[in-house]
């Protein structure tokens, strides 16, 4: 049986990296966890607020609540050391022993990684997400020459999500084709896609996992049934085996990994980190 804990993600900025640590941290563990963000925490009133909250928390529950705080002011992260709950600050814990090995100061910036302290980068990504939304769905096959990977599927494969997180967090340039009745009947790659061959990743999905995502959108259709979600997904493996295509079956991967693993495949470059 799993144990239920109240977690907070505090920051002095948008909390973005203390919900990314922390969740991962979290899946480690059996626990059902209520989280709570409390971002922009910036003040010694903000602190107070987020203590009270927090031992509000772990008075109701009757267990000291799991605190994972980004907060880089250090008189902030004093304060918040008062709270009665598990503080696991990442600065303190990651921060002072790189401060030690490099023989240098942080800069102690607040919201560095998730600002506009690089204008450069900032506009790599805009552009990335632009292209991503412009190709999405068959859109704009034009424009496949920007490509850096064309992703091909059934409907609701993960294409899209999976396209707009790589634009958003390595700069990539991806576009997603989808795969119709006439390219499945045919069993070979649409004539369109050809001259980007090298450039495409494939992904499936079991059919009844397919079915539950289309239905949600869709019920009670000819889309949505098992029957259509396994012949589509068989064709479409047929020709992606045919074609000799790299494909990964995404319905236990997250979008983390799926994006992960066609970098590896198709020797992606990430322009951001």
């Amino acid at each position: 049986m799993s144990e239920s804990r109240s977690v907070f993600f505090i920051s002095d900025r948008t909390g973005i990296t203390a919900e990314t640590l922390g969740h991962s941290l979290l899946t480690q563990f059996a626990l059902e966890a209520s989280p709570v963000s409390m971002p922009f925490t910036d003040s010694p009133d903000a602190v107070d607020a987020a203590i009270e909250q927090i031992e509000s928390a772990g008075r109701a529950s009757g267990v000291r609540p799991i605190v994972f705080s980004t907060i880089i002011d250090a008189g902030l992260r004093n304060r918040l050391r008062r709270v009665n709950a598990v503080v696991l600050d990442f600065f303190d814990t990651f921060i002072g022993p790189l401060e030690s090995e490099l023989g240098m100061e942080s800069s102690h910036t607040i919201g560095r990684s998730h600002g506009i302290a690089d204008p450069g980068a900032y506009k790599l990504r805009i552009d990335a997400m632009n292209y991503a939304l412009s190709a999405d769905d068959g859109a704009a096959v034009r424009h496949y020459e920007q490509a850096d990977v064309v992703l091909v599927g059934v409907s609701r494969s993960g294409k899209t999500p999976t396209c707009i997180y790589m634009a958003l967090q390595y700069g990539i340039y991806a576009a997603n084709y989808p795969l119709t009745d006439d390219d499945l009947l045919s069993g070979r790659l649409p004539e369109v896609l050809r001259p980007f061959r090298q450039r495409i990743y494939a992904l499936t999905i079991r059919p009844e996992r397919l079915a539950q995502i289309r239905a949600e959108r869709r019920a009670n259709t000819r889309y949505a049934s098992l029957r259509q979600c396994q012949y589509e997904t068989a064709r479409a493996e047929g020709l992606f085996h045919q074609e000799k295509l790299p494909f990964s079956n995404t319905t236990t991967m997250s979008i983390e990994e799926i994006a992960a693993m066609i970098i590896q495949s198709r020797h992606l470059p990430r322009r951001l980190y």
